[in-house]
């Protein structure tokens, strides 16, 4: 019998989840079948209920709704809790649902494992103060980097997340007028370099041997990841090992089988530039 699996999101036609949980399941012979479900802002709690309803197992979820997951959730992860942010539910027998939020473990792996590059002791900038930055910020801190700033256009939020998170590590916050010094590692976590447009970094913020990273991707360079590599960046990354780490974290919490990442990054990497 195939159990079934949806992401919900809005728009979510682009979605490269389904192709992910698709190879996910022949690599590992798990039964699963997995679309890609469209939902209104007003329905999606309607939406989530009525797929369960129908026999679901689980689902993740996108922009915009990872707020909402959260707070539909019977029960929540740490991860979740903290992050107000929930990207996978998975459905009890008895119709209660458990939050979870992949996004940090996810992006932390694919550093970490599918680029050897170690956050302990190092300085980090991170851009943005979204739902994608917030889903990230523990699992980062709990790598125990020696400093990260968050950098916002509006300042205020930057600095109230840096307070939320201040007890896993050395974080602080402030508008892009106040980075200052230079960084092993920047992140980029808000969605501008899809549209060509960049933050206002100051000239020689990455360090000699320093890696930039955007959580976005594209079929082709993100204009952050071309950045990095104009900096002389030693990895100019995109987000799409993220992307697959944070699915298999999904997996191994629906199906208490952990798939191998790197052939399914390679193949969703091949098919991106049209090989």
């Amino acid at each position: 019998m195939t159990d079934r699996y949806a992401v919900f999101g809005n728009p979510i036609a682009h979605s490269k989840s389904p192709r992910i949980h698709t190879l996910f399941a022949l690599q590992t012979g798990e039964a699963v079948e997995y679309s890609a479900l469209r939902s209104e802002e007003e329905e999606f709690a309607q939406d989530v209920m009525i797929f369960l309803v129908a026999g679901g197992k689980g689902c993740n979820i996108t922009v915009p709704f990872k707020q909402e997951a959260w707070e539909l959730a019977d029960e929540l992860s740490d991860y979740a809790a903290r992050a107000k942010a929930v990207n996978t539910l998975a459905f009890r027998d008895d119709g209660t649902m458990v939050g979870s939020n992949t996004d940090g473990i996810g992006i932390v792996r694919d550093l970490q494992q599918n680029h050897g590059l170690a956050l302990q002791g190092k300085r980090i900038l991170l851009l943005g103060a979204g739902g994608a930055v917030r889903g990230v910020l523990q699992p980062i801190l709990e790598a125990q980097p020696a400093s990260l700033f968050i950098a916002n256009r509006t300042a205020a939020k930057a600095l109230e997340l840096a307070q939320d998170f201040a007890e896993f590590g050395a974080v602080t916050g402030g508008g892009f007028a106040d980075i200052t010094g230079q960084f092993d590692l920047i992140i980029n976590g808000t969605a501008a370099s899809l549209q060509g447009e960049l933050p206002p970094l100051p000239p020689n913020c990455l360090a000699t041997g320093g890696s930039t990273y955007d959580m976005m991707y594209g079929a082709k360079p993100t204009a952050f990841v071309e950045w990095g590599k104009a900096q002389g960046a030693a990895y100019a990354l995109d987000g799409l090992g993220m992307l697959v780490e944070q699915a298999a974290e999904a997996f191994f919490i629906w199906r208490g089988v952990r798939p191998d990442t790197a052939p399914v990054l390679a193949q969703l990497r091949a098919e991106l530039a049209g090989k």
